[in-house]
């Protein structure tokens, strides 16, 4: 049988459960999850091996009007979303009627690659509600192949992997096939202490975050890591530490046990709060997070 590999590009809304469905797909948690837009800020690959296929499926940023550089960046990863991939996966949920911008829907619209247009969160839904956005999408889309799916429940994810298997061109692998992802280690620690600072903080705080990890030291039964909380202002530092450190402290306990179960193996995390001042709207700040690539 013939080797198929390519990118599976999935882009929509904030809020739409583009992380959830990536991370069923993989069967790790790659990318974070919480119930506040503009969680993922990155584009970020994961991917799946099989004897006769690779799939690279790419998780990216939703889709916003940018209010300051850091969106901007996010914006970026969207795009190049389009450049590389073999399948598009554009994501709505039930009740979305369309895309926050009309330049990266007439992009879906006029596409040349087969778009799958991902109707999530059906679970939530009856059956004549169904059956009224699947002909409203199938009018608004006419170039796209329509599936409901609940990515939360599981419902019809198999299927959706099944068919973008059959969608990809034949082709060897791209990556080593013991590989799960692009990003390193120090990525996934940052993205966990993030994830649990927008679950437990409110209002600007977790939008004017970006963590820094200064050190990591993989022993064989123990890693060592010390990452940097980066705000915006001394205000921001307070609240992040809380009274007599015990937000942090629940931040970093947290962080802890979930990277524990990623890598495998104990963790020692030391976290520190700095105060960064204006980083989102910062060039040279947003390239050594890794945005503005």
């Amino acid at each position: 049988m013939a080797h198929k590999a390519g990118f599976v590009n999935i882009i929509g809304n904030p809020n739409v459960g583009k992380s959830t469905l990536m991370n069923a797909f993989v069967g790790e948690k790659l990318s974070i999850i919480t119930s506040k837009a503009q969680t993922t800020r990155h584009r970020i690959l994961g991917i799946v091996n099989g004897e006769d296929f690779q799939v690279i499926l790419s998780d990216t940023p939703g889709i916003i009007k940018p209010a300051y550089e850091l969106q901007a960046s996010m914006m970026d990863f969207v795009k190049s979303a389009f450049d590389d991939a073999d399948v598009l996966i554009y994501m709505v949920e039930i009740g979305e009627q369309e895309l926050k911008d009309e330049a990266f829907f007439k992009k879906i619209t006029n596409a040349k690659i087969p778009v799958l247009l991902l109707l999530n969160k059906i679970d939530k839904s009856n059956q004549e509600q169904l059956e009224t956005q699947v002909q409203l999408w199938a009018e608004k889309v006419p170039n796209a192949e329509i599936i409901a799916i609940s990515a939360l429940e599981g419902f019809n994810v198999r299927a959706v992997f099944d068919r973008i298997i059959e969608l990809l061109p034949e082709s060897p692998a791209y990556y080593p096939k013991d590989q799960l992802t692009d990003k390193p280690e120090r990525f996934f620690i940052n993205e966990t202490i993030r994830e649990k600072i927008l679950m437990h903080y409110k209002k600007e705080i977790p939008y004017a975050v970006e963590i820094d990890t200064e050190e990591f030291f993989e022993e064989e039964n123990i890693i060592r890591v010390r990452s940097v909380i980066m705000v915006e202002r001394e205000t921001q530092k307070g609240i992040i530490i809380g009274h007599k450190g015990s937000a942090l402290k629940r931040v970093g306990v947290e962080a802890r046990k979930d990277l524990e179960k990623f890598f495998g193996k104990q963790m020692h995390l030391e976290l520190y709060v700095k105060v960064n001042k204006n980083w989102r709207s910062d060039q040279r700040q947003l390239r050594r997070f890794g945005y503005n690539q």
